[in-house]
């Protein structure tokens, strides 16, 4: 399907985004040679078992890249203006998925942003299952703002071995979509990596937007290779574009 005929059929789309399109903002990606994961243990910090063995060791990990996401020098880019100016423009659905724990799509300006690994800034109550915006640091001597229970708090993220989140609602919208976009994710992870089926089960024109060839190059009917903020903002331009012709 070209960007003529996706334009005059204003057609609904779907963005799943991954680390690469925040990089550009500073933050760092997980699976490159010099990204989290070579730097600090998958298994001493981001599942079940880490937290229950050692869960100040967890909360010291999330509350410094929390501190980072906060800082001053951490904005979004253009490649997350971009998809908030494709939401505000477009006229049929754009659903934004996104593995990213920060906040920058909101930052940006996105609305019906999914968070499917959870997010960074939320802290989930492990007795009473509520979550709460959180900005601060966590400890195991805080409390629970329903239950009061201390020792009980933890990020609001998916960790390995745990299920991603809003799975049915991402499902739902990939079937009704005509246009899937995969923007900056490595296809290293599933369920996240096999989306890009499931759209073309649906019929959707398949597009990887990405720094390099991602692991599930193949399945896409077009890719784009370059920094997130060229790529990505050219790309929505021109579908703008098209759209008002």
């Amino acid at each position: 399907m070209s960007l003529i005929q996706i334009a005059e059929k204003a057609s609904n789309i779907v963005i799943l985004t991954g680390a690469g399109i925040s990089r550009e903002s500073g933050l760092h990606t997980f699976r490159d040679p010099d990204g989290i994961w070579a730097t600090v243990n998958i298994e001493d910090v981001a599942t079940p078992q880490a937290f229950r063995r050692d869960p100040e060791r967890v909360h010291d990990f999330y509350n410094a890249r929390r501190r980072q996401l906060l800082a001053d020098s951490i904005t979004p880019n253009p490649a997350h203006l971009a998809l908030s100016k494709l939401q505000q423009s477009w006229p049929a659905d754009v659903t934004l998925v996104t593995q990213n724990i920060d906040d920058l799509h909101e930052r940006a300006g996105s609305t019906n942003v999914i968070h499917m690994h959870g997010e960074l800034l939320k802290a989930r109550c492990t007795s009473c299952e509520q979550t709460t915006s959180w900005t601060d640091d966590l400890s195991t001597y805080l409390p629970c703002r329903y239950c009061g229970l201390c020792g009980v708090m933890r990020p609001d993220v998916v960790w390995f071995g745990e299920m991603p989140m809003h799975m049915e609602l991402i499902y739902t919208a990939l079937r009704q979509s005509d246009l899937f976009l995969s923007i900056g994710t490595s296809g290293n992870v599933y369920p996240a990596a096999a989306l890009v089926e499931i759209a073309r089960q649906a019929g959707a024109h398949t597009v990887e937007l990405n720094l390099e060839e991602s692991l599930g190059a193949s399945c896409f009917h077009e890719a784009i290779y370059g920094p997130a903020t060229k790529v990505v903002t050219e790309y929505v331009n021109e579908l703008l574009r098209r759209l008002s012709r």
